[in-house]
């Protein structure tokens, strides 16, 4: 039976409207508000006491897409309880629009669910708090543009005043401002009386309402109002509010409006549109090319900090000089440059040594990181990135205390950032595949499903309306529109999406900065989402489109509708999503290029590898030459310092010949053995040694060499021997001067022997990557939900049974615990051991938390009460001196 065929079922509280749900409604709601439980309710008072509070509210409003929002904001101008045609009248207007009227009830059980609103269709009611956030204010203006109703706004206006407006309107005196206010609302709310006013209204003032009908509804006026604005006045279409300020009524907007709360409902989600359309098979590639890229520059950034990476500010995080460093080294604009430095930190392959001079430095992790399949070096890059709050596309901007956001510092933490790049993801995913999207349409999408601040609360001030033209009230419209939808700062690649300004376009710009990024890490390719990127968010494979074209759509070259979207994939638990990522790195392991064991020696001194070389290759050729360029094909160039490096690392002339000549495809050219045979003679036959320090050599004429050269001025060098030199600097010092010099001497230890000089690896100790900043309390899995829902219900069950008291025990209003003294506790449970019956008791626990329990006590003895508890379904023990006091439950 519905609440409307019988009134006494419907409820009066929104403690008694949940108290009627059944156990998977109380889970929706839970799932949807985690707030709700952190910490579990003791029952259904308490929850919705907490569904109610003003930060709980404004975080389930913010959660909610565009026509849910409007359907809230259009019950809060309603009344109150409201009936579901007055609703519909205010979303589909007079005229009805079938769009609004098929989606108003899906976007009701919304708010239901989320208890937001209770009540039946008959009448429904707003939470209080959200009518007061939603409702029109001169404060808080409303998002739907309306001003209050004839009686709030005339709630201070004279009594005298008020009867004139009758006499004005043509409606008959009343003996009180009350009934003289429903009165002048009745005419208001006559389509026919209202209309037949209208039409006696001046043009000039039509023009005024005009201006003010979809808002804001405020305005100033002088003492002395013009003749347009006085007949407005005089008739109560325009009502004083203060001093100087007029508004317009809720009731005449309306009908100027024809009935609509909005200016426009948007019942449907935008489609995403798709820009362009590539073969899938060209987008695996691409992905594929660029999660290559995306490995080898991760290995670039921390093989250039080896041995130690820049210090850390003081206030933490890179400085702007390093970040530039890092740049050149990468080849590589700054702002991609903090994202891969920012990407390794999160994945716990970066980190701060943590000593007095802390530096940045790879960690252990790292050195099991190079040792996986690529395929699987790339999911755990990708996985960090899902789940990062950092958002290195703040790096450079300023903080709220005017502070410089530095890559690696602190202040970086979005905790919209997960979501919004799962969100992307999933709406590429809706496209067909191989399908790219337009930005535009994304950014829409973003928008209508979490709208922008001013979406929510509206904005603006009172307008001196009455002080303006109509072209300058104009251009004041147009204005305000340009602020609320002006550009945000733009992605990593210039483009021209806007959204709003401020902080909310902070989701805009993670949407921008998302596409970006996914395509640097070969999720994405030529924008549209790889087969393991689809993998990596748990997506199924899409429908290809029939369209096989190679080349980019333009502009107005738009995919079929009915292609245009497809199912959603919901977001992945952290379990499900490694798991997703493990399947998409398999995915991706057949299309990056096989490793390579071999290069191509060329006669001007260079090495061409044409694709990924084997690990001991990259490594030993790395410390053989120098990089000289990079792409499909890395170039390599042999030089004199590059050879002397090999030599120090501890390599002789024969083994580096030995290496080239089995891992190149082509001869070893006669220049480059002759390079590597000249200093390899020349290697060694200085000695460098501790003493301050010395130089040794067996050939008296090159140390009278080194003695003649004006360079070797400022290393305090003096003969000691003839084949000895002592210098007044340190050996490190005193090889670099000499090798300045053209020689190629060899540091010797203390017994004599050459040293190797190979650089050991700096690793930072074991460091755990930065914890995500959570976006309010986690999304309860189904155990903590089951048990969460059944604690609530069992203190809902003890609140709300009927009790008696026991003779004498004062009496309790509902919701406090029952009081007894000792004795008489003690009493009542030894007669419910004796006579089964149950009892009804409140209870303190160790931490202080009070509850309340329904028992049936077993056993009383040693200051303990064994008892069936009802309240959790168990038998358990309560020590006698927590118990506050029984009563027994009515029959």
């Amino acid at each position: 039976m519905s609440t409307e065929e019988n009134p006494a079922a419907a409820p009066r509280s929104l403690a008694e409207a949940l108290r009627g749900r059944d156990d998977v409604s109380l889970a929706a709601l839970l799932r949807s508000r985690p707030d709700l439980i952190t910490p579990v309710p003791t029952d259904l008072t308490q929850l919705a006491t907490r569904a109610g509070t003003r930060a709980s509210v404004v975080r389930a409003l913010e959660r909610l897409d565009r026509f849910t929002l409007q359907t809230a904001q259009a019950l809060a101008i309603a009344s109150d309880p409201a009936a579901y045609d007055e609703l519909l009248g205010l979303m589909a207007g007079d005229d009805g629009d079938p769009a609004v009227s098929d989606a108003l009830p899906h976007a009701l059980g919304t708010l239901r669910a989320q208890a937001l609103v209770w009540g039946g269709d008959d009448r429904m009611r707003l939470v209080r708090t959200a009518r007061e956030l939603l409702a029109p204010s001169p404060q808080h203006p409303s998002p739907t543009g309306l001003g209050p109703t004839v009686r709030e706004a005339g709630a201070g206006m004279s009594p005298g005043r008020i009867q004139e407006l009758l006499a004005t309107a043509g409606l008959p005196s009343t003996h009180d401002s009350v009934s003289a206010l429903n009165a002048l609302a009745g005419l208001f709310d006559d389509p026919e009386r209202m209309s037949a006013l209208l039409d006696q209204a001046p043009s000039e003032s039509v023009e005024v309402l005009e201006r003010l009908v979809w808002g804001p509804p405020y305005g100033q006026v002088t003492a002395d109002p013009a003749p347009r604005l006085r007949w407005l006045l005089d008739r109560g279409l325009l009502l004083p509010t203060a001093p100087g300020t007029v508004v317009l009524p809720r009731e005449v907007a309306l009908r100027l409006r024809a009935g609509r709360a909005h200016r426009t409902t948007e019942p449907v989600p935008p489609p995403v549109e798709a820009a362009a359309a590539h073969r899938p098979q060209m987008v695996d590639a691409t992905a594929a090319g660029q999660a290559y890229t995306a490995l080898a520059t991760v290995e670039e950034l921390l093989k250039d900090w080896h041995e130690g990476g820049p210090a850390v500010l003081r206030a933490g995080g890179l400085s702007v000089r390093d970040l530039k460093r890092t740049a050149v080294a990468l080849d590589v604009p700054e702002p991609v440059a903090a994202f891969w430095v920012e990407l390794v930190y999160a994945a716990g392959l970066l980190a701060s040594d943590g000593e007095a001079d802390e530096r940045y430095a790879a960690t252990p992790a790292y050195d099991e990181w190079r040792e996986r399949p690529a395929g699987e070096r790339w999911a755990r890059l990708v996985t960090a990135w899902l789940a990062a709050t950092r958002t290195p596309g703040l790096v450079g901007e300023r903080d709220a205390k005017d502070r410089t956001l530095s890559a690696l510092g602190p202040g970086l933490d979005r905790s919209a950032a997960p979501e919004v790049r799962h969100r992307v993801l999933a709406l590429l995913a809706g496209l067909p595949e191989g399908a790219a999207p337009d930005a535009g349409s994304l950014l829409a999408r973003l928008r209508w499903e979490r709208p922008p601040r001013a979406d929510r609360t509206g904005g603006g001030a009172p307008s001196p309306y009455a002080r303006r033209t109509p072209a300058q009230a104009a251009e004041g419209t147009r204005g305000v529109a340009a602020r609320a939808g002006g550009s945000g700062a733009p992605g990593y690649p210039a483009d021209g999406a806007s959204g709003a300004g401020g902080e909310d376009d902070l989701r805009s710009r993670l949407a921008r900065w998302t596409l970006a990024e996914a395509e640097m890490l070969g999720v994405t390719g030529r924008g549209a989402l790889s087969s393991h990127g689809r993998a990596l968010i748990g997506a199924p494979p899409a429908p290809r489109h029939a369209d096989t074209r190679t080349e980019p759509a333009g502009p107005g070259d738009k995919l079929p509708v009915h292609h245009r979207q497809t199912a959603v994939p919901p977001a992945l638990s952290p379990a499900e999503q490694a798991t997703a990522a493990a399947a998409a790195g398999r995915l991706l392991d057949p299309l990056l290029p096989e490793p390579l064991d071999h290069v191509l020696l060329q006669a001007d001194l260079t090495a061409v590898a044409p694709g990924p070389l084997e690990r001991p290759l990259a490594d030993m050729l790395g410390v053989l030459a120098d990089v000289e360029s990079k792409g499909g094909a890395t170039v390599y160039r042999f030089t004199p310092a590059s050879v002397r490096r090999a030599l120090d690392a501890g390599q002789s002339a024969a083994d580096l010949h030995a290496f080239l000549a089995a891992h190149s495809r082509t001869p070893v050219p006669q220049p480059l053995a002759y390079l590597i045979d000249d200093v390899a003679r020349r290697h060694g036959h200085l000695r460098v040694g501790a003493a301050s320090s010395y130089v040794r050599c067996d050939d008296d004429a090159v140390l009278n060499e080194i003695l003649a050269d004006r360079r070797a001025a400022g290393l305090g060098l003096r003969r000691l021997a003839p084949t000895v030199l002592a210098a007044r600097t340190d050996p490190a010092a005193l090889l670099e001067g000499l090798r300045a010099m053209g020689f190629a001497p060899a540091a010797e230890s203390a017994e004599g022997d050459v040293l190797i000089a190979r650089a050991d690896a700096y690793r930072t100790p074991p460091r755990t990557p930065p914890e995500p900043v959570p976006d309010g309390p986690p999304v309860p899995d189904d155990t903590l939900l089951a048990a969460a829902i059944r604690a609530v219900r069992a203190g809902d069950l003890a609140s709300t049974a009927p009790r008696k008291p026991v003779a004498g025990a004062a009496d309790t209003a509902p919701g406090e615990l029952p009081r007894t003294t000792a004795a008489e506790t003690l009493a009542g449970l030894q007669a419910a051991v004796l006579t089964n019956d149950t009892l009804w008791i409140g209870y303190v626990n160790a931490e202080g938390g009070a509850s309340q329990r329904v028992i049936a006590p077993i056993r009383v003895e040693g200051g303990f009460v064994t008892a069936y508890d009802h309240t959790a379904d168990e038998v358990r023990t309560y020590p006698l001196h927590r118990i506050t006091g029984v009563a027994e439950l009515a029959e």
